[in-house]
């Protein structure tokens, strides 16, 4: 159509005139499930018995309550603005980082004890094995700062940062396999198809930078892919979908389908997209279908970002210091290195959460070989962020995270020598921490028994930990619900509870 003709013409051509039509009778018949026969039944039993209480009662109560559940927040003041989420995707090994297990070096090659075990679940992998002989860690602990963190000397840059650190040993989860486990995690729920926790908070607190989405994931290209990574581990579930996570890629293109196509010089963008508004309102009018006022919501939200994306993207401006306190990789675009230094950026720009997925972390076998490879990969960027953070000035409202799905067993999958081994999968007891806003620095939390099997004291399960969360950034985590399918839903169902003793 050409640009000379008016609004009137534009606004009154049949296709216009038929969806400005709203719902004329043979829509509503052909629409409505029971027809004249509800209308009839409504006029037998009257309003009451139908509809369970007066005309008036129902209109003091509609059934959306989702407005008023968002007025309410934040719950209590937050603590944390914005979350930087580091997801070591495969499963660290606790011996291997944090969990310091000395006693094992005397019980190197014996068997799990019963007494330990007590017939708890195996994988696959392991179930088939004659004997589960348990190693311990080929690499040296000792403790670091003021605190007296132990730390294993595959993370040296984590080590000089454990006084910012809340190191939590006692995590735990029900799920022992990746899929089960990561989505667990990231939506609450071992089946998919629920919110991840990035879109509850998109839900309930909003953006605090209008040209930018409020959650933003990035996935490191360096990380081996061993275990894959899917969309909907990032993804809004039932939630309207301008809340799901929008990844930013490496290259040309870092927002897929963000840019213009060829050849269009994109000059009357603007106006293309608001007389789409327009098409998708009058669309929206007769149905109130809340994804088309989120189809408007992201075409006006592309086009910000169109200049915003580009903007932030672009790191040749940043000092040669903050390269090299990132590390050499910071300056190729898509390493976890230069993921973490993006994350600054984004953080910086009010970006609400930001999640980095590290993968590569599945030692079966070859553990000291592929663990220490994950570290060197890891370690130096995930400190530079702790430490950028804090002389920024940012680190006492930024909440960071870094953790995996679930931790390793004492004993050794498949072969077994001091220098090769490999550990399965353990959910009953790992390691993650969380440092900066309203997290106490410098303190280790849970403890594990001489094996790491088993909790000892203080366990914190996974629901705990989202509780937790939701609890920094001001979000009751019982009241930020949302109705789908008859049933309210919240991240952590109907479990957790916050984990005082490591708030400030």
């Amino acid at each position: 159509m050409s640009h000379h003709h008016n609004d009137e013409f534009r606004l009154h051509t049949p296709e216009f005139d038929k969806l400005n039509k709203k719902l004329d009778r043979r829509n509503f018949l052909t629409k409505t499930t029971l027809g004249l026969g509800a209308a009839a039944i409504g006029s037998l039993l009257g309003a009451e018995k139908l509809f369970g209480s007066s005309p008036k009662a129902a209109s003091e109560n509609p059934a959306n309550f989702e407005q008023e559940i968002l007025k309410a927040l934040p719950h209590i003041a937050p603590k944390a603005k914005r979350v930087v989420y580091l997801f070591m995707s495969g499963g660290p090994s606790q011996f291997e980082t944090f969990d310091y297990k000395p006693k094992l070096i005397s019980l190197a090659g014996q068997n799990l004890p019963d007494s330990v075990r007590k017939g708890q679940r195996l994988t696959g992998m392991s179930a088939n094995q004659s004997a589960l002989p348990m190693v311990p860690s080929f690499y040296k602990f000792n403790q670091y700062g003021k605190s007296g963190t132990w730390v294993s000397e595959l993370m040296p840059h984590t080590a000089k940062v454990v006084d910012d650190l809340c190191v939590i040993k006692s995590i735990n989860s029900e799920a022992i396999n990746h899929d089960p486990a990561i989505t667990f995690l990231q939506t609450g729920n071992q089946l998919p198809g629920r919110p991840s926790i990035g879109s509850w908070v998109s839900y309930g607190l909003g953006s605090d930078n209008q040209n930018l989405p409020a959650f933003i994931v990035l996935v490191s290209k360096n990380g081996s892919k061993d275990q894959p990574l899917y969309a909907r581990l990032w993804g809004n579930g039932f939630l309207p979908s301008r809340h799901q996570g929008v990844q930013f890629r490496s290259g040309k293109d870092p927002v897929l389908f963000l840019n213009n196509p060829e050849g269009y010089d994109g000059a009357d963008r603007k106006e293309m997209l608001e007389y789409l508004a327009r098409l998708n309102q009058l669309q929206n009018e007769p149905y109130g279908d809340p994804e088309v006022d989120t189809r408007i919501a992201q075409y006006e939200m592309a086009y910000r970002m169109q200049t915003s994306v580009p903007e932030v993207m672009d790191t040749k401006d940043e000092p040669d210091e903050v390269f090299d306190l990132y590390g050499p990789d910071s300056r190729d675009s898509g390493t976890y290195a230069a993921n973490c230094l993006l994350a600054r950026k984004l953080l910086e720009k009010d970006v609400k959460f930001v999640q980095l997925y590290h993968q590569g972390w599945d030692n079966h076998g070859s553990l000291p070989k592929g663990i220490a490879h994950q570290c060197k990969t890891t370690d130096q960027a995930t400190a530079a962020l702790i430490m950028d953070l804090k002389r920024r000035g940012m680190l006492d409202d930024t909440l960071v995270v870094w953790g995996g799905e679930f931790g390793r067993t004492v004993y050794s999958q498949g072969k077994l020598s001091a220098d090769d081994y490999g550990r399965d999968h353990h959910p009953r007891c790992f390691t993650m921490w969380m440092a900066g806003a309203g997290v106490k620095p410098g303190i280790s939390y849970g403890e594990t028994d001489d094996f790491s099997y088993n909790i000892v004291k203080d366990p914190v399960h996974v629901h705990d930990f989202q509780a937790t969360l939701m609890h920094l950034l001001g979000v009751d985590h019982e009241r930020l619900t949302y109705k789908f399918q008859g049933r309210r839903f919240r991240l952590t169902d109907v479990h957790g509870n916050i984990v005082k003793d490591i708030l400030t």
